[in-house]
């Protein structure tokens, strides 16, 4: 059993592939204004030494409920999804961060999302801009940020207890499920998006990639 700061995931380790379950049940998530299935994605890359990787996420949705602000103001929406990640050959270990970017009148459909949510994956914390699961996003116009699933706690390279958005495995797969996971918005009085993503860091013998899967945008209503 592995435990996160603000919730708690089963570690399964069977034949080389790792997984981790997340899952946050809100209240009223069944009764929720409107139900979107979404496409989710897949990519496969090769990595200057030649370690191909594939990424998928998978069984995405989003449940949008009304605002517990009773205010323009406020958004509730409820997501669900699995992020799969696969190496084909050996490696030194692979670092799984799921997540969602989120936007207040701002455009978030290309891959130069901004936010904070570009460039090099921070493993030693949150992340630029970024907030860990369960919290609430503040934006304003023309703002994005991350909102990350996960709040792993465990010691650094140092001994000290730190905690990272990430689970890490060493196996060829490994994969991360959340449920009824809540994104909540304040603030945003226009329209405000939202999309996933699956960042990866994979160490080999020659040296770090980092990859990114987008979601498809979704409206926060």
């Amino acid at each position: 059993m592995t435990t996160f700061k603000k919730a708690t995931a089963r570690l399964a380790a069977v034949a080389g592939a790792a997984a981790v379950a997340l899952g946050l049940f809100s209240t009223g998530a069944a009764n929720a204004d409107t139900f979107i299935p979404l496409p989710g994605g897949e990519i496969t890359q090769t990595l200057p030494d030649g370690t191909a990787v594939t990424i998928r996420l998978v069984n995405e949705s989003v449940n949008i409920s009304p605002s517990m602000g009773a205010t323009p103001l406020h958004r509730n929406v409820w997501a669900s999804g699995r992020a799969e990640v696969q190496v084909h050959s050996a490696h030194k270990g692979v670092k799984l961060y799921p997540g969602y970017v989120v936007g207040c009148q701002v455009d978030i459909s290309g891959g130069n999302a901004t936010g904070g949510v570009n460039g090099a994956v921070n493993s030693g914390g949150n992340g630029s801009g970024g907030v860990t699961t369960g919290g609430q996003l503040t934006l304003g116009p023309g703002q994005a940020s991350t909102f990350w699933l996960l709040d792993v706690e465990g010691p650094d390279a140092y001994g000290a207890q730190s905690s990272v958005p990430a689970i890490k495995f060493f196996g060829q797969e490994g994969s991360v499920t959340w449920a009824d996971s809540t994104l909540g918005l304040s603030g945003c009085a226009g329209y405000a998006q939202a999309r996933a993503f699956v960042a990866v860091e994979v160490t080999t013998e020659f040296g770090r990639s980092e990859l990114r899967l987008w979601g498809q945008p979704f409206s926060l209503g």
